[in-house]
């Protein structure tokens, strides 16, 4: 039996999609990675999407300013909720990037004090958090 025991889990660095390609579209991104200016698909795909963010960075910063938005990650501690309903407040979520929830949150404490959630990016939540949440998600 190990005597060491992960305290916080690390949340992922990054999340999964899936797109959809046409097979000319594929076929031109696996002859890039074949000549060797990409190690994987992967890689071309995120060199890709980059690129593009780059290319508008003027526009996402705007936007950003403009839809006080909170830009990373933002973790939402237990702690953190009932320093708010001490406080006789509520939270309005505005994250792009990682909104994660601690897992120790309970449902009761999260719709007592969050009173709308708007991630551009992931939400990070046990199922019955994001469940007490579901109409205050958008």
């Amino acid at each position: 039996m190990s005597s060491v025991r992960e305290l916080r889990p690390k949340p992922p660095e990054t999340e999964k999609i899936t797109i959809n390609l046409g097979y000319v579209d594929l076929g031109h991104v696996d002859l890039m990675v074949q000549e060797g200016f990409y190690s994987n698909r992967t890689d071309f795909i995120r060199t890709a999407v980059r690129n593009q963010l780059e290319r508008h960075a003027d526009v996402v910063r705007q936007s950003t300013a403009r839809k006080s938005l909170d830009l990373g990650l933002r973790n939402y501690t237990r702690e953190d909720l009932e320093a708010v309903q001490r406080a006789g407040e509520t939270l309005h979520i505005n994250v792009l990037g990682l909104a994660s929830i601690s897992q120790d949150v309970t449902p009761e404490l999260a719709r007592a004090t969050i009173a709308s959630v708007s991630v551009l990016g992931a939400l990070h939540a046990s199922p019955a958090v994001k469940a007490a949440l579901a109409d205050r998600i958008r």
